[in-house]
Parts: C-alpha cells; sequence; structure tokens
C-alpha cells in the first residue's frame, strides 16, 4: 500500500487532495489544496460508526460495503477517477489513513489507478500544521507592521513578497466595519491556510516574514494566543499615514465598498442595506464609544444617507469617521502602541518601509 509521510512537500507543492471524509468532517476543517469526495456520506458514516459501536469492526466493514456499492460505488469512484485524470499528481486522505484510504485506493488499483494516501491522514497533517504554527510563533522570526486604523497596513502587506496577509486569510477586515461579503472560514481552515503560508515563505527565506498586527479577533477568526505572545516581543514596523489619507480610505474601503456590493447584489434597498451595515457596527463597539457619542454617530448617518441619496454626496460619512477615529479608534491605538514602542525599529510611509525592508 504506497503512502505518503513527507507532509512538509505535500504543502509547499500545493499537492492536489481528494479528502474522502464525510462532508460534516470536511466542513469543520481541512486543507487549501483538498476537495471533498467523499467513501461514504453524513447518514452512511453514522450508520457504520453506531455498528462498529455495537457489533465490532468486522459488522461495520460489511455494513459499509452493503451502503456503498452498485450505482452508488460507481459514481463515488467516478468523482475520484477525474480528480486523477484532472490531477495527476494528486493523492488522497481520510482521518487517520486508516480503512476509508485503504478501500479508496482498493477501489481505484481496481480500475487501473495507482496513487498513495496521506499516512495518519488528516489527523497527522493537522497535528503538523499546527505544530509548525506554534514552532514559528515561539521562534519570533517575524516583523510586526503596525499603524493606526486606516493606515493602509494591508496595501504593504500587499506589496512585500515576504509577508502574510491575515486578514486576507480570514476574510475579514479586522475591525467593527471589517465584513467582507465573503464568508469567513473554518477556524481550523484558517490555521491550516496560515501555517501552510508560513511554511512556503520560510522555506524561500529564513528573513523575518512581515505580518500585520493583529488583536486577538479578525471578524469570528481567533488569533493563535502563542502568537499573540510572541508579538509583544517581536519588532515593530509604524506606518505612519496623513489623517486625511486615512478617512479618504476608510470611506473608500469600507462605506462605498459595502454600498458597492449592495448595489450590484440588491440595488433597490442598497441605501437602506448601508444605513443598516452601519448601524450594526457601531452598536458592536456602542460600550466602549459610550452612549453619547453612539447616538450622535446615528443621528449623523442618518443626515449621511439623504446627502448620499439625494446628491450622491459622501462628505457626510467623513464627518462620522473622523469622530470615529478620533474618539475611539485612535486612543485606542496610541494605549495599546505604547506598551510595545520601545521595540519599534522603523517608521515611515508605505514606500519607505518598503524601500527600508528591501535593504535588510
Amino acid at each position: 500500500m504506497q503512502s505518503i509521510t513527507d507532509f512538509k512537500q505535500l504543502f509547499l507543492s500545493d499537492t492536489p487532495m481528494i479528502d474522502v471524509r464525510a462532508p460534516i468532517e470536511f466542513i469543520k476543517g481541512a486543507f487549501p489544496s483538498s476537495i471533498n469526495a467523499p467513501l461514504m456520506n453524513d447518514d452512511e458514516r453514522e450508520a457504520v460508526g453506531t455498528c462498529y459501536k455495537e457489533h465490532g469492526s468486522d459488522a461495520a466493514l460489511e455494513l459499509g460495503h452493503q451502503l456503498v456499492f452498485g450505482d452508488i460505488k460507481t459514481q463515488r469512484l467516478q468523482q475520484w477517477k477525474n480528480f486523477i485524470n484532472e490531477h495527476p499528481d494528486g493523492i488522497f486522505y481520510c482521518f487517520r489513513g486508516g480503512l476509508r484510504s485503504h478501500i479508496t485506493q482498493q477501489w481505484l488499483n481496481e480500475v487501473g489507478i495507482d496513487r498513495p494516501y496521506v499516512e495518519g491522514g488528516y489527523k497527522a497533517m493537522r497535528t503538523y500544521l499546527l505544530e509548525q504554527l506554534q514552532q514559528r510563533a515561539s521562534e519570533s522570526r517575524f516583523l510586526v507592521l503596525s499603524g493606526k486604523t486606516g493606515s493602509g497596513k494591508t496595501e504593504v502587506i500587499n506589496d512585500w513578497p515576504h509577508s502574510i496577509d491575515l486578514e486576507g486569510l480570514a476574510n475579514h477586515r479586522g475591525s467593527a466595519f471589517g465584513k467582507t461579503f465573503v464568508p469567513q472560514p473554518a477556524q481550523i481552515n484558517f490555521e491550516n491556510a496560515w501555517s501552510v503560508a508560513w511554511l512556503k515563505r520560510i522555506h524561500v527565506s529564513d528573513s523575518p516574514v512581515l505580518i500585520e498586527d493583529e488583536s486577538r479577533l479578525i471578524g469570528r477568526i481567533v488569533i493563535l494566543p502563542e502568537y499573540l505572545e510572541a508579538t509583544k516581543l517581536a519588532s515593530n514596523i509604524l506606518l505612519e499615514t496623513p489623517y486625511e489619507e486615512r478617512i479618504a480610505r476608510i470611506r473608500r474601503d469600507y462605506f462605498m465598498y459595502a454600498f458597492e456590493h449592495y448595489q450590484k447584489s440588491n440595488p433597490d434597498t442598497s441605501y437602506d442595506l448601508l444605513d443598516e451595515f452601519i448601524r450594526e457596527a457601531v452598536l458592536r463597539i456602542k460600550k466602549r464609544l459610550g452612549g453619547d457619542r453612539f447616538t450622535l454617530i446615528n443621528s449623523m448617518l442618518s443626515s449621511a444617507i439623504i446627502a448620499l441619496k439625494s446628491q450622491n454626496q459622501w462628505s457626510e460619512f467623513d464627518d462620522i469617521i473622523n469622530i470615529l477615529l478620533s474618539e475611539y479608534y485612535d486612543p485606542i491605538y496610541e494605549y495599546q502602541y505604547q506598551q510595545k514602542s520601545e521595540k519599534t525599529i522603523f517608521k515611515g510611509t508605505h514606500q519607505e518601509i518598503i524601500q527600508w525592508l528591501a535593504t535588510q
């Protein structure tokens, strides 16, 4: 039985993988280059699992063959054949590299396809990636890019090839207004993708990887605690951006971005949806804003929506952003930055930071 144990090479080469676990297992967590083509669906897996507990492995195996036979077996085998035809280097895995992997390999062999499975399956690969992520964090071989809200940190990350875009991996911009209208990945999928991205970066160069400063949560995604601890010791780069430029970027990347999305998907209600989007975001930070500021911003928003609707005028949104920055986000940032200011090794604009990184 051919099997693979070189997990590092699997992820470095983005080896296409068939996940033969049931859909419910795949949804909870998988890998960036994998697709789900299950040996058994959720109901079949549950039935076999119950049979195993009550009657043992032989009875469970017999039931599995009874459930997956004839046209059902042909259909699932055809899915695997199609994948291998499209990806001749493709491999497959189950949960532990056990019975399901062996059956899959056997069925493929019967139709003349000889492909290996992953030794240890999903569990072994997941353990490897999590250990790699924790090791990278403990080594502190990274630089933290910090800067006030709206500074354009993600733009610097995207312009510097030896970096990792955590917000991109999380499908979220990391603030109360950060929804991107693309579903966030499962927590495990985020961690797996993060670990693979880091593995690829250090394979190319052992110089520190640039990662944007993040809080504990990016939307509903939780940042690894070991990494957050390591950021307290890591060297810091500060992105400096003019205040007016920050306001313009927030208006464009958050408010106008949301409005354009609503105009494409729900043109008749786009103004109402924008209003709802901003109010919900403001509500999430109501406690820290304070009641008076919360009430003021909601009142200003009503006026801003009217101006946008009647005059296509965005300037009143800038007034809202000004309050959010000057009275909420910037004070929080200043407090947090003081805790790590002594770790700052460079300050500059977007271009100055890119130029400085290139000399290191």
